[in-house]
């Protein structure tokens, strides 16, 4: 008991200094130590897919350790307990407590969740971070989520991704007409604007999509997962920047009614356990891309293309339009919009005389 107790008051402690707006107190259930919660978790991703679906296990993990095994959750990978696009309706209704996936993938329910996940020509993962726990970013995305019966936390980052395999060149913006293209959120839309079909579909689908035609061109994450998938046994051409998605942030949604009956240490368990994966995922990719991205060149002798200055320009112009219009969409998402240019406006005056100045200096 003293063990337990003394674990409840260092992670409070801990959780104050480092993350806020997360526990509500006032209203939570008197703490009893002996009472134990098992709950469920439902994800878009494979089971133990590398990074992505590894990244809900070490999730798992932390939750049972921090809370010294008073909360359990049990994982319910794409398909196991509900399909892959169906996290968003599950933890929502109530068939499970938690669920793990991307924003972006719920722009049928509200077109302001795909700000959350990644805006084209938008922040990095250092930018969507400090927007979303010093700005107004995770306050507003819960206002978004509060209708759904959802409580949103940042649970996750793939880092800057790749432009997309491609079985066709692109040299210029026209060269997107008529392709369908799997590419979720507002790239897709902007993609749309230039021609081309956008697709959504579940990570899993992805190669026997490209195989059998039911896409031409795919856009996933990057050299780590594009690699564990063998997307380069399908796609021609791996283009780069990725300027659809420069900062994937990960969801992990908590069934309110769920939360609210969590004594106020057990939601400071998932505020801080959400927060370490958070950047644990983004440290992860950061270390192994490059050592995949060797082998796709190397081994497999991927042909790597730049998209051109021009295509990247017209890409620039159509994002700000799909922006815009979307921003228009409703007075939170205005609001949202808002919110995030101001942020990554202040945030980029800030990196001309730190990290782009640092990188302009490199040799």
């Amino acid at each position: 008991m003293k063990r337990r107790s003394f674990l409840t008051g260092a992670l409070a402690g801990a959780v104050a200094g480092c993350s806020r707006d997360t526990a509500q107190k006032s209203s939570a259930p008197a703490i009893n130590l002996n009472k134990t919660y098992q709950w469920k978790i439902v994800t878009t991703w494979p089971k133990n897919f590398p990074g992505l679906g590894t990244s809900v296990v070490n999730l798992i993990s932390l939750i049972d350790r921090l809370s010294a095994g008073r909360l359990k959750v049990k994982e319910y990978a794409a398909g196991e307990l509900v399909p892959a696009l169906g996290v968003f309706d599950a933890v929502s209704e109530g068939v499970a407590e938690m669920g793990h996936a991307g924003a972006y993938y719920w722009k049928g329910k509200n077109e302001a969740f795909q700000f959350f996940t990644s805006i084209p020509f938008g922040m990095n993962p250092h930018g969507m971070n400090a927007w979303l726990y010093e700005g107004d970013g995770l306050k507003l995305w819960r206002e978004v989520c509060e209708p759904f019966g959802l409580v949103p936390f940042p649970a996750g980052n793939t880092g800057m991704q790749m432009g997309g395999w491609y079985n066709r060149e692109i040299n210029s913006a026209d060269d997107f007409k008529g392709l369908k293209v799997r590419t979720p959120g507002l790239g897709g839309d902007v993609l749309h604007r230039l021609g081309a079909a956008p697709v959504t579909l579940p990570g899993g689908e992805l190669v026997t999509a490209m195989q059998t035609g039911v896409i031409d061109a795919v856009e996933w994450i990057g050299p780590y997962a594009d690699l564990a998938f063998g997307l380069h046994t399908v796609g021609k051409y791996y283009y780069y920047p990725g300027w659809q998605e420069p900062g994937p942030t990960l969801e992990c949604t908590v069934n309110a009614k769920a939360y609210e009956s969590l004594p106020a240490d057990l939601r400071e368990v998932i505020a801080a356990a959400t927060q370490v994966i958070n950047q644990q995922m983004y440290c992860e990719f950061n270390a192994k891309n490059y050592q995949a991205l060797q082998v796709l060149r190397n081994k497999h002798k991927v042909d790597m293309r730049p998209f051109s200055e021009a295509t990247l320009d017209r890409l620039r112009e159509e994002s700000q339009a799909v922006n815009a219009d979307i921003a228009k969409s409703s007075e939170l998402a205005g609001r949202i919009y808002k919110s995030y240019k101001k942020f990554q406006t202040d945030l980029l005056q800030w990196h001309r005389f730190t990290e782009q100045a640092y990188y302009a200096m490199q040799k």
